[in-house]
């Protein structure tokens, strides 16, 4: 496989079991939710890594513990992306209960160039004091994750992350070209897109099959 910088691939073993079960065509929308929320919530631990520690004392029933470790301060907000990212939020607050949600809209116009065009946003307040992860199921041309990366950016942003269970090389190089310093933090990086850009062998229509829709 074709490494790639700046890219963390979770290869921890039920990551990958999970992620050949999401692979399967057999798979329900039920099973599928479930098993996406275990890999959001596998995978975020990954994504969270480098949150900064300090020490602190701790009274404990027995005694003092001088040099315990806490996050050191840094705020984190997760941001879908509309809709497959929705199907990883849960996983994730699972892990980072405190953290805020934001939403963005985005949609690729293949009428105009397969250009990424916005029809919501909703960032929270203080979004450039937080270290964001963006969701996404997939990270296919890249053409969303470009967007959603500018519109944090936008909004003041300084630490960006980019956190999806299944990519594949042409979204990553998009990715990087346009943002080189977001990280991707992915679950499995398939072979490629085919004609009508989609991921191979990929799992399909990712917001299809989260919420039954065709």
């Amino acid at each position: 496989m074709e490494k790639f910088e700046n890219v963390i691939l979770c290869d921890h073993p039920l990551v990958q079991h999970k992620i050949s079960l999401l692979h399967d065509k057999n798979t329900g929308s039920k099973e599928f939710r479930e098993l996406v929320h275990e890999v959001s919530m596998f995978m975020c631990y990954e994504a969270t890594r480098d949150l900064p520690l300090k020490d602190v004392t701790i009274q404990t029933p027995l005694g003092e513990l001088s040099n315990s470790k806490i996050i050191s301060g840094r705020k984190i907000a997760f941001v879908p992306i509309m809709r497959a990212g929705l199907g990883m939020v849960d996983g994730a607050l699972a892990l980072v209960p405190t953290a805020k949600v934001g939403h963005v809209g985005i949609y690729r116009d293949k009428q105009n160039g397969n250009t990424a065009a916005d029809y919501y946003c909703k960032l929270p307040f203080d979004i450039a004091n937080r270290e964001v992860v963006i969701l996404d199921l997939m990270l296919a041309t890249g053409v969303s994750a470009v967007k959603a990366a500018e519109i944090v950016k936008n909004a003041g942003a300084k630490t960006v992350k980019f956190m999806c269970v299944l990519a594949c090389p042409e979204g990553i190089n998009a990715l990087h070209a346009a943002h080189p310093d977001v990280q991707i933090v992915c679950g499995a990086i398939d072979e490629g897109l085919n004609e009508d850009l989609y991921i191979v062998p990929g799992i399909g229509d990712g917001g299809d099959r989260l919420f039954g829709t065709k």
